[in-house]
């Protein structure tokens, strides 16, 4: 059974140690870890009336792209009750799991195991939306139902779609973000569509639509990218070095320049498609060309960035499309539709208003220390924390689910006053500063 879900009327204490705005994966692991930690009284508060997690890019057959001991908990601490595996025991699955020998874990499965876990913590509160943040020696937090007061405040808002600027005014059921595909997609049959994105999220739009067949069926799909090629993501073993604490606390203290160097260099680490996908594309494409249907119902358009979009003169839309190796050749596209994947940004986070131009920035980011506390000129025992939202300073894995445990578990150790556990040391020496781990003598 699981715990009685706390509501916004029924909180013992309008007072906390940590009141967290936003309930995604991020603050849903600090809410884990800490539920367990009854010495720092805690709230987590989202707007949103239940737990949602990118539920409309739920396609069938989608994956996960991390190990499932990349859960909320595990890899920091292993017998916590929110872990993936006490997720499947709850549920009597386990064995049934174990015999499917999954290769990739189904991603509406993990969104399931997020789902539980936010259910059966009765410190998360959904359907309350704080609409303001100030400060007179505690935070005070009002919400669209009441007035709460806490030492700590943590950031966990996520991310909302982000489209080229031309595209915001043609938006709606032809010009869709690829978070919104469950809800168009049955529109799209008989028409011609265009995907542009070439990770992910557009693999998984572009192999629904040529999967689908008779009358549900688009009359032709085309995939643009930026990128060169249809690039897999990067699952090797010394690249997964780059998703251990170790190397997030080097890449840290790395000068801003050499970071955002090193991020854009190892992109396809984080933001490569997964090659089981990658392969059901080419062997569906090699079906429609030479067994299904003998025809090409579809194009496949890498190395070219989008460039404006206008109205077909009532006939769809047209794609300018520029190449990127060849300046002076442009292209145009004209469709009925367009799927954007073109990622996500931060979230907006207007409630912190009354606080605004107390923090430190870089390159756009709240500028954080190491425990992930927003660097401002409050009290050193009142902090900011900020989680999923500085990539520029923490890299790749700070906006994807590998690290989750970990950060969350600086938190709590801040929060504690206490140094954390030590961190699990790279076999690759990163730094060549005295110090480091390597026992080797230089």
């Amino acid at each position: 059974m699981g715990q009685q879900r706390r509501t916004s009327t029924d909180t013992p204490s309008p007072h906390y140690r940590l009141l967290g705005i936003g309930a995604g994966p991020a603050n849903l692991s600090l809410a884990a870890l800490l539920h367990e930690e009854p010495t720092i009284p805690h709230l987590f508060l989202d707007k949103k009336q239940h737990f949602t997690w990118h539920d409309e890019q739920l396609l069938a057959g989608a994956t996960l792209q991390v190990s499932i001991f990349k859960d909320l908990v595990s890899l920091s601490n292993p017998t916590n009750r929110f872990s993936f595996l006490s997720y499947l025991h709850a549920h009597g699955r386990m064995y049934h799991f174990l015999n499917a020998q999954f290769s990739e874990v189904p991603r509406a499965e993990f969104r399931n195991y997020l789902q539980w876990a936010a259910d059966t913590n009765e410190d998360v509160v959904f359907g309350e939306e704080v609409k303001e943040v100030d400060f007179d020696g505690m935070f005070r937090v009002r919400t669209n139902r009441r007035t709460l007061s806490a030492e700590n405040i943590a950031i966990g808002v996520g991310t909302v779609p982000k489209v080229p600027d031309f595209v915001e005014p043609h938006l709606g059921p032809d010009h869709f973000h690829v978070s919104q595909y469950l809800r168009h997609c049955d529109q799209l049959a008989g028409r011609k569509v265009a995907v542009v994105g070439g990770g992910q999220s557009g693999a998984e739009a572009f192999l629904d639509l040529v999967n689908r067949r008779g009358p549900a069926a688009p009359e032709q799909v085309a995939w643009v990218s930026r990128r060169r090629n249809y690039f897999p993501i990067d699952d090797s073993t010394f690249t997964n070095e780059f998703f251990m604490p170790h190397y997030s606390d080097y890449f840290f203290r790395l000068p801003a320049p050499v970071r955002e160097q090193v991020s854009t260099s190892h992109l396809l680490a984080s933001d490569g498609i997964s090659e089981s996908t990658l392969k059901a594309i080419y062997q569906k494409l090699y079906h429609l060309q030479f067994i299904d249907e003998n025809r090409r119902g579809f194009g496949l358009f890498p190395n070219r960035t989008v460039l404006g979009v206008d109205g077909a003169n009532g006939r769809g839309w047209e794609l300018m499309i520029g190449h990127n190796d060849e300046p002076d050749q442009t292209q145009s596209l004209t469709v009925d539709a367009v799927v954007w994947a073109t990622g996500f940004r931060s979230a907006p986070k207007g409630f912190l208003a009354p606080l605004r131009g107390r923090w430190e920035t870089e390159n756009g980011e709240f500028k954080v220390d190491e425990d992930f506390a927003a660097v401002w000129d409050g009290p050193p025992d009142r902090s900011i924390f900020v989680q999923n939202a500085v990539r520029g300073q923490r890299g790749l894995p700070d906006v994807n689910l590998s690290l989750n445990a970990w950060r969350a578990q600086r938190i709590v150790d801040r929060l504690h006053g206490r140094a954390g556990m030590e961190s699990a040391v790279s076999f690759v020496d990163w730094s060549a500063k005295a110090g480091s781990d390597s026992p080797w003598s230089m």
